[in-house]
């Protein structure tokens, strides 16, 4: 059976629950995130992402999200 990104993120980092505390988000949100229909709120993408070293991508967790787009759109400190 194939895992979910989701699931490999879990894996990753220990279990649900410690996604759900590295996030500051409940463990019954984590939970929604796996039901049919339901998504990993986007905003927690790149953290995600940053927690398991890169081994599940933003692209992943929400194919959905053009983050070709936001990768290459980063603002310096000069363009402020």
């Amino acid at each position: 059976m194939n895992s979910s990104p989701l699931d490999k993120v879990a894996a990753h980092i220990g279990s649900y629950a410690e996604l759900a505390l590295q996030l500051g988000v409940t463990k019954g949100a984590v939970g929604q995130w796996k039901l049919p229909g339901r998504r990993v709120p986007a905003e927690h993408c790149p953290t995600i992402e940053k927690l398991v070293d890169g081994i599940v991508r933003c692209e992943e967790l929400r194919p959905d999200v053009d983050w070709a787009y936001l990768r290459g759109t980063r603002i310096t400190a000069a363009q402020h």
